[in-house]
């Protein structure tokens, strides 16, 4: 089995931008989240978009977002 540096390495680059942003996710909920239970206050945030895009158009929109952000920095 390959070390996970280098499956990351063998992705193409969009993909390898998404790995980053997944890591950088989890770091930085490990880091702001308090031990306990979680609170959903983002329950419903997008609700004025419910008649607009399925979850699937909104998860293609989100990473579209995350790829030019991260081809800014």
């Amino acid at each position: 089995m390959k070390p996970l540096e280098e499956k990351i390495k063998d992705l193409p680059p969009d993909l390898q931008r998404e790995v980053e942003d997944f890591v950088d996710f989890i770091a930085a909920r490990s880091q702001d989240l308090p031990p306990g239970k979680f609170t959903f206050e983002w329950a419903g945030a997008l609700k004025d978009l419910r008649d607009q895009y399925t979850s699937v158009e909104l998860q293609h929109e989100i990473s579209a977002i995350r790829s030019e952000n991260s081809e800014k920095k």
